[in-house]
């Protein structure tokens, strides 16, 4: 690999801006009040908004945050003329950035009537959960994700070319093989701070390239969790001027892209002998191969369409494929699981933007509920799934 490098990629003005000066600032004491920063996910599914407030006191609970509202019409989520949304607050989290007692609230969107926003898809998601609570359905998420420059080229890659070639990076160490390990360790902190249960990181294929892990834990508690990590993840980013890019396929090439691999697992499948339920999901996965493909991506199936080629670490999308320890199947069986008989199988098909409450919930509705939705009517979260040809029109 070439030791010459470029001049170091492009960050942000804010991120210039003097920090000592700041931390003056958010040093100082705020009595007995608390900051509480509300976030929803957007009309586009995949980014963050968030806003605000001060509440008198600390909040103990869900049932201490009250309701809010904000302009659908400059989110993609409502016309100028009936703009406002209501957020709901279904998850709070300690404030890594404001410290305590400053909270992070995650919140579902609901429309003027009061139905979920079309990106609203946790609502559907919570249900399905509660059908197979029995069952103790876990998850556990790979969020892959690249770091860019404001300009949108890799960070710390030469400006005018490319690194060397894939190999030396994947969980690397040094600074020709590790680019950007001061944001990743952060984020890790910052994450463990709020309450989110990171389980590890790790350095990926591509340079500027990396992963953190999520759960596990049941489908609706991880899919929240991730959603909130993604979040202190842009936050911190911004504070270091650079992006998180969650494109399945940053760079074109001969370059990994960028996934969010699903581990699955029931009580059944982790007790002895478990193997065989695993290999009945994957049998069930198989056989609605193409509608899955239509959820895990924002787009129904079109940034995957541009990573999963069957090369870089993938399988291809026009097929399904299953084996142990292969991470060019659809669905990976870890070696030690193999030869100890239990445990969980990897979905690897995810996007890296794909919404977590879509992926848990058609794999639980596939794997575990055997049905499409029931022939019940659609509700207004369920766009993914529409798209999919899980549920009826």
């Amino acid at each position: 690999m070439s030791l010459c490098r470029a001049a170091m990629s492009p960050v942000s003005a804010s991120s210039r801006l003097n920090k000592n000066l700041h931390q003056h600032y958010r040093s100082l004491p705020q009595g007995d009040v608390a900051q509480v920063t509300y976030v929803w996910i957007d009309g586009s599914g995949e980014t963050l908004r968030c806003k605000t407030r001060t509440l008198e006191c600390e909040p103990q609970g869900i049932e201490d945050l009250p309701e809010w509202n904000f302009d659908g019409s400059s989110t993609y989520q409502a016309d100028t003329s009936n703009s406002d949304m209501h957020l709901v607050p279904v998850r709070m989290f300690r404030d890594p950035f404001a410290l305590d007692p400053n909270k992070l609230v995650l919140c579902e969107v609901l429309k003027f009537n009061r139905q979920p926003a079309e990106t609203n898809l946790r609502v559907r998601c919570r249900k399905v959960m509660e059908d197979v609570q029995d069952l103790k359905v876990w998850f556990g998420m790979e969020q892959e994700y690249t770091l860019l420059g404001v300009d949108g080229h890799p960070f710390d890659w030469p400006q005018n070319g490319f690194p060397g070639r894939q190999g030396p990076y994947y969980c690397g160490v040094g600074a020709d093989r590790a680019y950007g390990r001061d944001i990743v360790e952060c984020h890790y902190k910052a994450c463990l701070y709020a309450g989110i249960k990171v389980v590890g990181t790790n350095a990926e294929v591509m340079p500027s390239q990396w992963e953190f892990q999520v759960g596990p834990g049941e489908g609706l508690d991880v899919a929240d969790q991730l959603w909130m990590a993604r979040f202190l993840l842009h936050r911190v980013c911004e504070d270091f001027g650079v992006v998180a890019s969650l494109d399945p396929k940053p760079i074109t090439g001969d370059w990994n892209g960028a996934g969010c691999h699903t581990n699955v697992s029931t009580e059944a499948s982790r007790a002895e002998g478990g193997l065989q339920y695993m290999e009945e999901a994957i049998e069930k996965l198989k056989e609605r191969h193409a509608q899955h493909i239509r959820v895990y991506d924002p787009r129904g199936g079109q940034d995957n369409l541009r990573r999963l080629t069957g090369l870089q670490e993938t399988s291809s999308i026009h097929s399904f494929t299953a084996g142990v320890a292969d991470r060019g199947a659809s669905v990976r069986i870890p070696r030690q699981v193999g030869l100890q008989g239990w445990g969980y199988f990897e979905d690897r098909r995810p996007a890296a933007n794909c919404d977590p409450y879509a992926v848990t919930e058609v794999i639980v509705r596939t794997c575990f509920l055997g049905c499409p939705g029931g022939g019940d009517s659609p509700e207004p979260g369920a766009r993914l799934l529409h798209q999919a040809g899980w549920l009826e029109a």
